[in-house]
């Protein structure tokens, strides 16, 4: 299973010379009600086949993030072995939820196994996948920092009511942080030190209001909708907290309870058919 990943903060620095960003961000994963699931079996070579609902926006096979792992890690390994792989898609693509990253590391976890080569190989490949695969790899709780390479386990309460909505709406990556670059975004940006520890989950949503996603306006101002998600997902009844995750368009909601998070979901279908929503519980990956 390939989990979604979820920002519950994400702070970002100024453009580095390199173009990237420095990130601070709390990082937590979907439950096994809500996840990409792929499969691997022995092959001599390296084949792919995608479905779902989300299987046509997954992109050209040979450029997927399930293959280009698989790549990484026999190349990293030495080993001679393929897999035929089988990728179900059901969460969106491109939605600042990490589906492509978790799909990556969850390639790196079966073919470790598959192959018999030792895990150490896939922690070495990951930060050349993506900022998101080192934290997926991890697949727990997590603090995620530098450009994403530096993941630590980070303490938190039993696993967090929540639901996911995004509009449908495209929100590509390098126009948001293009936006924030041109927006001078990043200054006075420092890391949470030190990270708290949390009696509950009301105190972390109590915690989590004092931080922000640095991205959300300039995602906001590209992609009017997500204001729109945000509106509706802060009237819920039993809603805690609502922001948008990574670079969006997905944004989550925190509940009291699950059954506040399944109302919404129910409520929202009737109001916006077309929107992909989804209750879950974050906390760590399955």
């Amino acid at each position: 299973m390939a989990a979604a990943k979820v920002n519950l903060f994400l702070h970002v620095g100024p453009a580095k010379p390199n173009g990237r960003h420095d990130l601070d961000s709390l990082v937590v994963f979907s439950d096994d009600q809500l996840c990409d699931y792929l499969e691997a079996d022995p092959a001599e070579a390296l084949t792919l086949e995608v479905s779902g609902p989300f299987a046509q926006e997954a992109g050209a096979l040979d450029d997927n993030l399930v293959l280009r792992a698989a790549r990484a890690l026999q190349a990293a390994s030495g080993t001679g072995n393929g897999a035929r792989l089988k990728l179900k898609k059901q969460l969106p693509v491109a939605a600042g939820i990490g589906g492509g990253s978790s799909d990556a590391a969850a390639t790196l976890r079966l073919l470790t196994t598959l192959w018999e080569v030792d895990p150490a190989y896939a922690a070495a490949v990951a930060p050349s996948l993506g900022g998101d695969v080192p934290v997926a790899l991890a697949g727990a709780a997590s603090l995620m920092r530098g450009e994403g390479e530096r993941v630590s386990p980070a303490h938190l309460p039993l696993q967090i009511p929540a639901l996911l909505v995004n509009p449908g709406a495209a929100c590509p990556t390098g126009p948001v942080f293009r936006a924030f670059d041109a927006a001078g975004g990043g200054f006075g940006f420092a890391e949470v030190d030190p990270f708290p520890d949390f009696a509950d989950r009301v105190h972390l949503a109590d915690w989590l209001g004092a931080q922000r996603n640095d991205l959300e306006a300039p995602a906001i101002a590209l992609v009017a909708e997500i204001g729109e998600v945000l509106t509706f997902l802060r009237a819920q009844r039993g809603v805690q907290l609502a922001r948008m995750s990574g670079s969006g368009a997905t944004c989550f909601a925190l509940f009291d309870a699950i059954s506040f998070a399944e109302m919404a979901h129910v409520i929202l279908k009737a109001e916006k058919p077309d929107w992909w929503s989804a209750p879950c519980r974050l906390g760590a990956a399955p």
